[in-house]
């Protein structure tokens, strides 16, 4: 499916294709929903990098979160954003050169309404956010041990 994205100002325009674009999983860490939760989680998709076309490209800046954790003292991912208006447009990571994980939130296209929600990160959540509980609600601490392309293929989507 092709997305065609934006940011609030429109200063950047970008398109992706994507095999995985059900806006299925809301991620709770401090970093999504810091850098773009609105409802204290984010969503991201997954896409072909190599597909990615950007307009505005001069507007991006890009964010890496620094942690002792990791070499250099830099994580890999590097979250891209308007650099005028803020706007999370998505996240990249070298170790997996293939993929880009643009921000459901800054898609234009019409999204496909997935059959379930995951929960992930909830070990994170903010203490006044409500992860949404019942029947096609599914939770997990951490990462689930299902990958976005993994999720599709299990739903024949």
């Amino acid at each position: 499916m092709k997305l065609e994205g934006s940011c609030h100002c429109g200063a950047v325009r970008f398109t992706v294709d994507s095999a995985t674009p059900y806006p299925y999983m809301r991620c709770y860490c401090t970093i999504c929903r810091k850098t773009a939760g609105g409802g204290g989680y984010a969503i991201n998709l997954g896409a072909d990098s190599g597909s990615l076309k950007i307009e505005g490209e001069e507007n991006l800046s890009v964010y890496r979160v620094a942690s002792a954790k990791h070499e250099g003292g830099l994580r890999q991912g590097r979250r891209h954003f308007c650099k005028i208006c803020g706007s999370a447009l998505w996240v990249y990571d070298p170790r997996w050169p293939e993929l880009v994980h643009p921000f459901a939130s800054a898609i234009d296209t019409a999204l496909p309404v997935p059959p379930e929600t995951v929960h992930i990160m909830l070990g994170s959540k903010a203490g006044w956010v409500a992860a949404e509980q019942g029947e096609g609600h599914f939770h997990c601490d951490e990462y689930p041990e299902k990958s976005l392309s993994e999720w599709h293929q299990r739903h024949r989507l």
